[in-house]
């Protein structure tokens, strides 16, 4: 709407719509203007304009209407047990049903904050003089009463992981429901987790993670939970989590009858789960849990009898072989050595964002043909309210960038590089002289496939992409962050807006990720310069039709997040641009992006896979690190149970 400048704008434009076609059903059938009564939600008793307001998720006359509705009430708290529940029932019911999306549930739960915001120093103040009148010291009261809750939820991001959208999101659903959600954060040990669990004395936990680590310690929190004889059900959830790694690796430490461990994949399946489980229905809905879960154990280790995996020295000698001489080298960049990043602005980047990964954040999934954006607007079913998230997205950008509330800084490294004699590692130099001295400045470690193929194709490792010693190559990597973010995030939690929180958490991503898209170009075109006259579309930049990758550590091509630490050795990530790094090595803040940037025309993504033993001993050699800590870290790559 042009005039799109109020919540209710939409409501407004329906009933002039309204207006004006009863003006000319009045004058085609032979009468004068007519005088229409002009009506809205606006004109409903309170009672509906509490209900309309929040399923249609407008906030801007909240407290005005809750006020009118408390003098009208017997009780402040019959306004949340009456209106405002009713209200959020129909929401879950049209959640549920797929009738109503991610981003306007969101909203409605802001309207709800916002009212239950507004009449809680009245139900405090009410409970106090009940007590005085009782008798009673008023400040015995429990402030923290949940005895009105569906039930009570404990979620965490675990330890060494600083990735909660996904969570705030599931937190903000489950408490539409009438669900007490106690969110413990992010970084939380095992250790908090289960000593929150116990004094909340919550009904179900669950766990977050975004990187690979993350898996392991989730493992961990099953295990001791097992140990300390809990007895609430388990969920699973985030990036990198899945229903298998659940079922084969958490599942058997705590999975019973009575407190199963279950994967969730989103947060509209979130509601279900936990309704579920606190049901009479829960023992039959756990049996079939168990029963597929058994299931999918027996099929992945059936699969890995099946598979077979080449030894480490068979895989070495089938690996990709680039020629050189005929293909040389990208030629030395214009500047060696680590340069901080900090005059981009982010509008600079506003082109090179890819809008995908920002509606899937908010569960927006069109169907073909309308698959990603834009062709999302066009779908039946979620083209209006993707345009709607899309257009609020429009809108806190442009305050974000005018009022420099978030800004980006990175730190980029270009190193003369070689692969080891053995052909499994790089060594990067501090100039030209060292490597002809002989003296490397530090050494990055590969993982190569090993899995049978049934092809001719090469057992890949990032090494093949970079030359031995006697050519002149090199070696990029970069490391960059959006800041700003967690202090809008507390600006919006003080204001009980969930929908702008997480709008600007998903715009950090977003930014951060098209601040790398831009990096990497400008390390393509000027800063390395060996494709100086590339002259792409931002959007052929989304679709890699440049030359060269810039893979992330921990991701498929090298899944270990312990280059990580060899990266910010190098290029002094926190020391130059103030990215830190977890103790399982997420980067901090939360939107940051790293990568090594490789520019050979041959260099090419793929995933190494499951590995076998053989190779994770020689890699814990190569590395210098212990074989179990070793594993520990490659654990979900592993093709073989560690001890």
């Amino acid at each position: 709407l042009v005039f799109n400048k109020t919540e209710d704008a939409t409501d407004v434009m329906l009933e002039l719509t309204k207006r004006e076609r009863a003006r000319r059903e009045a004058l085609k059938n032979g009468g004068g203007a007519v005088e229409v009564k002009q009506t809205s939600w606006r004109d409903m008793e309170v009672i509906k304009r509490l209900e309309h307001a929040l399923i249609n998720g407008i906030s801007q006359y909240i407290e005005k209407d809750v006020e009118e509705a408390r003098l009208q009430a017997e009780r402040p708290l019959h306004i949340i047990e009456g209106p405002l529940m009713d209200g959020m029932n129909i929401i879950g019911d049209l959640f549920g049903a797929g009738k109503m999306f991610l981003p306007q549930v969101i909203k409605s739960a802001r309207v709800m904050k916002k009212a239950v915001a507004y009449l809680i120093p009245f139900m405090e103040a009410e409970k106090r003089q009940k007590l005085i009148d009782e008798g009673k010291d008023p400040e015995d009261f429990d402030e923290n009463d949940d005895s009105n809750f569906a039930g009570k939820v404990l979620m965490a991001t675990v330890k060494g992981d600083v990735h909660d959208i996904g969570k705030n999101i599931v937190a903000v659903v489950l408490g539409c429901n009438n669900y007490k959600v106690y969110d413990i954060g992010v970084m939380c040990s095992c250790e908090k987790i289960l000593e929150k669990a116990k004094e909340y004395n919550v009904d179900v936990i669950g766990l977050s993670g975004l990187i690979t680590p993350s898996l392991d310690e989730m493992v961990v929190v099953a295990k001791e939970m097992s140990k300390g004889g809990f007895k609430q059900p388990l969920l699973i959830g985030g990036a990198t989590t899945s229903k298998m790694h659940t079922a084969v690796k958490i599942s058997p430490n705590y999975f019973t009858l009575e407190h199963p461990v279950i994967h969730v994949l989103d947060a509209s399946r979130s509601v279900t789960v936990v309704s579920s489980l606190l049901s009479d229905l829960k023992e039959e809905y756990t049996t079939d849990i168990m029963e597929e879960y058994d299931e999918m154990r027996e099929d992945y280790y059936a699969g890995l009898e099946d598979r077979y995996f080449l030894t480490f020295d068979q895989a070495k000698e089938q690996k990709l072989v680039i020629d050189f001489d005929a293909a040389p080298p990208a030629p030395a960049p214009k500047k060696l050595g680590v340069t901080v990043i900090d005059d981009v602005k982010l509008e600079d980047v506003v082109p090179y964002i890819d809008w995908n990964p920002f509606f899937q954040t908010w569960e927006l999934r069109g169907r073909y043909p309308n698959r990603g954006y834009p062709k999302i607007f066009n779908d039946e079913a979620v083209g209006g309210e993707a345009k709607k998230l899309f257009a609020d997205a429009q809108k806190l950008m442009k305050e974000i960038i005018a009022n420099k509330s978030m800004n980006l800084k990175g730190v980029v490294g270009l190193f003369p590089a070689n692969r080891t004699d053995e052909g499994e590692d790089v060594l990067i130099y501090a100039s030209e002289e060292d490597r002809e001295a002989g003296k490397p400045l530090d050494k990055f470690c590969m993982l190569r496939q090993q899995a049978e193929k049934e092809s001719d194709d090469p057992y890949l490792s990032q090494s093949d992409f970079i030359a031995p010693a006697g050519y002149k190559d090199h070696l990029g990597m970069f490391a960059v962050s959006c800041f700003g973010c967690d202090a809008l995030v507390e600006k919006y939690e003080s204001e009980h807006d969930d929908y702008n929180k997480i709008m600007s958490q998903a715009l950090a991503d977003r930014f951060v990720e098209a601040f790398a898209e831009y990096l990497h170009r400008v390390i393509r075109t000027d800063t390395w310069g060996y494709a100086k006259d590339e002259s792409l579309a931002e959007e052929d930049l989304l679709k890699i039709k440049y030359v060269g990758i810039r893979p992330a550590p921990g991701y498929p091509s090298q899944p270990d997040h312990t280059e990580k630490s060899t990266m910010w050795n190098v290029i002094k990530a926190k020391e130059l641009a103030g990215i830190e790094l977890s103790e399982s090595l997420s980067m901090m803040p939360a939107a940051s992006v790293s990568a090594l940037v490789f520019a050979h025309p041959e260099s090419c993504y793929f995933a190494v896979g499951q590995v076998g033993k053989d190779q994770v001993e020689s890699y814990a050699g190569r590395k210098e690190m212990d074989l179990p800590l070793c594993e520990r870290w490659l654990s979900p790559i592993l093709n073989y149970e560690r001890d």
